[in-house]
């Protein structure tokens, strides 16, 4: 008996798969599908990678091969898995692609969900895709909304393949068909070849069926007119058929002008439809409903595993596309008699299809991020907490407010809008300090050297509040590397500590670090001139200012002065970081290195913490947000005093911590 899968290839429809898995990549599942089935391509997105990641352990043994040579964040760890897979695909498919001469042999990986409304972000993610995944049978999925139609136009200008998804409306596919071909004669112009370049418009199909019928039910239930309910009755089921039906005549129309056929004879290859969402939602239907009633040539229908299945087993084949399009249109034209906008329903779908992705996002980065903490194992990358059950449900409430207004994205990318709109954003250098010291590493290696080789043995830094206990808790929690002087912190303008601190340490073989972020606060200076004058009488006026450091803000007059009179060093801070938040930045990690505190294996230590709060780890699984949920709602219920116990090892961590919280 045939296979009604290859069957459909004989009426001019393609077969693709909406599925993959590393498992289906290494069974060598794929493989069979294109052997036996005449399977011709592949789409993927979120939702099926959180199935593929989440629920069992075949991407284990990649997770913490990845993690094993550099902790990645959920966002990234995810993208290094999904891009192995694509390109195992891809590679899988090339014969494909090479047999049907670029017209098939394609897999698609999606842009990130959350960029579904911007377009500079959606170029930028697209590019970077087909950079890193190096396929020329890749097709980079875009959503068809508006801010997405301007990226298409871009990127098919540009070479590269575009999927584009979240289709429903006729006009919308008129224009995103627009965008394809213009993006094609952009390309032409600059000297391509319009062969090279392939599209698929993904026209979703039983989502439209599945919002229609619940709204004709509604109807039906609110008449007693039992003609008017039989009206009602003859429309469930047939609306995403119709409509699918004459968005495939508005493609033969737009494919057979002459200004298409000017591209044509240049090689071009047309936009093909791709039936996408085929799996039957409502039981009542036939599970092979969206296949066997879409068939036609130069189409595409890409069906989940289920589907497949299905279709493998009971489909009946025939050129079914184009039977009944006058019904079709007589169908869509009855829908606003019965109430029924199918304008606000194809917006309502691209709206909800826009959110239901970005939530797929969420779970397969929470999936991930799970994943990863497994592999780090103890490491302090997360938190657990117990709660009084009233506070826990408030805490699960603004968590999930969190998720669903993309607030850990909107911190990370320094959004005023979630304070007051006034100029937080120009306060959150801290979020980023731990990858810029990472990536500019040299000057703390060097300085740490510097230290060792002169032979110091204490180091005193003269500063306060915010530039001061940070650094007083690396002293008291690390101690000093053997070869390393002591770190003394002074931050009292008190006549009897500061002759305290001067009897504790040798002034001719004492480093002193002056610490200031805007370089005119009065204490550290006063520290500076009274240390800088005992310095002179101790070693000499030459030699004086090669025993001084400076820790700044750029441009203060702390560093004019520092410049102007010969300090061993300057150190920039951050402008964008407060005082009490600038231990990752030179104002810690500068004392923290002259002690011996090797900065990148610390600060990689620190990224791991970093990573799990990054904007890709959703609230739950973020222990950064979490904590920050559970302090915010608890004064909110009037609880708004902390207790800090403190280990130990980490003792002095309470006074430090007191002034992050006041």
């Amino acid at each position: 008996m045939a296979n009604p899968l290859r069957m459909l290839n004989e009426f001019g429809q393609s077969v693709w798969l909406d599925f993959v898995s590393r498992d289906l990549l290494k069974s060598g599942g794929l493989a069979r599908l294109i052997a036996e089935d005449g399977l011709r391509g592949v789409t993927s997105n979120p939702s099926i990678f959180e199935k593929a990641i989440g629920h069992g352990d075949d991407y284990d043994a990649l997770i913490a091969e990845a993690e094993a040579s550099g902790d990645l964040d959920p966002g990234a760890l995810f993208e290094d898995l999904a891009v192995r897979d694509i390109q195992e695909g891809a590679d899988a498919l090339n014969s494909v692609y090479e047999q049907t001469q670029r017209r098939d042999g394609f897999i698609s990986l999606e842009v990130s969900p959350y960029l579904a409304l911007n377009t500079h972000e959606t170029i930028e993610e697209a590019r970077r895709l087909w950079h890193d995944v190096n396929r020329r049978n890749l097709m980079v999925k875009v959503p068809g909304t508006k801010p997405g139609l301007t990226a298409i136009r871009t990127l098919i200008s540009e070479g590269i393949n575009v999927n584009v998804t979240l289709l429903f409306s006729q006009q919308v596919y008129a224009e995103v068909a627009e965008a394809y071909i213009s993006g094609l004669e952009a390309f032409a112009r600059k000297g391509g070849d319009p062969h090279k370049v392939s599209s698929v418009a993904s026209f979703f199909v039983s989502r439209i069926d599945t919002l229609v019928d619940d709204e004709l039910d509604k109807k039906i239930a609110a008449t007693s007119d039992p003609a008017q309910r039989a009206e009602l009755q003859k429309l469930k089921g047939k609306v995403a058929i119709a409509n699918a039906k004459l968005a495939y005549q508005l493609y033969k129309n737009i494919y057979s002008n002459e200004r298409w056929q000017r591209l044509a004879q240049q090689g071009a290859q047309t936009q093909r439809l791709l039936w996408a969402s085929t799996g039957t939602k409502n039981k009542a239907y036939s599970d092979v409903l969206y296949v066997d009633e879409l068939i036609g040539a130069d189409t595409v229908n890409t069906m989940p595993p289920a589907t497949m299945d299905a279709y493998r087993d009971h489909g009946h084949p025939r050129s079914s596309l184009e039977e009944d399009v006058d019904a079709a249109g007589t169908l869509m034209e009855a829908l606003p008699r019965a109430g029924i906008s199918i304008d606000a329903v194809t917006s309502k779908l691209v709206e909800d299809g826009v959110r239901l992705f970005a939530d797929a996002a969420d779970q397969l980065y929470a999936a991930v991020q799970k994943k990863r903490r497994t592999v780090l194992g103890p490491k302090l990358n997360s938190m657990t907490y117990k709660l009084p059950d009233e506070l826990q449900k408030d805490v699960q409430t603004a968590l999930e407010d969190w998720r669903k207004e993309g607030k850990v994205r909107r911190l990370w990318s320094a959004d005023a809008s979630l304070w007051t709109e006034a100029d937080e954003a120009n306060w959150l250098g801290w979020l980023d300090i731990v990858d810029k010291q990472l990536k500019g590493i040299g000057h703390l290696q060097d300085f740490a050297d510097d230290v060792k080789r002169s032979g110091f043995r204490d180091v005193l830094l003269l500063g306060m509040g915010g530039s001061s206990l940070g650094p007083e808790v690396f002293a008291e929690t690390f101690g000093s590397k053997p070869g390393y002087p002591k770190l003394h912190v002074l931050d009292s303008t008190d006549p009897a500590q500061i002759r305290s601190f001067e009897a504790r340490v040798d002034l001719a073989r004492t480093l002193f670090l002056v610490s200031s972020k805007s370089g005119s606060t009065l204490e550290p200076n006063i520290f500076k001139q009274y240390f800088f004058e005992r310095a002179k009488q101790t070693v000499g006026a030459a030699e004086a200012p090669k025993r001084f450091v400076a820790v700044t803000d750029p441009g203060s007059s702390l560093e004019k002065a520092a410049r102007n009179e010969g300090f061993r060093c300057v150190f920039h801070g951050l402008p964008s970081i407060g005082g009490r938040y600038s231990v990752l930045s030179d104002f810690g990690m500068v004392p923290a290195s002259a002690i011996g505190i090797d900065p990148r294996t610390f600060l990689e230590n620190t990224a791991e913490m970093v990573r799990s709060c990054a904007a890709s780890a959703p609230p739950v699984e973020n222990p950064g947000v979490i904590l920050g949920a559970i302090l915010g709602t608890a004064q909110r219920r009037g609880r708004d005093k902390v207790t800090v116990i403190a280990s130990r090892g980490i003792a002095d961590f309470g006074a430090w911590l007191e002034q992050l919280l006041a």
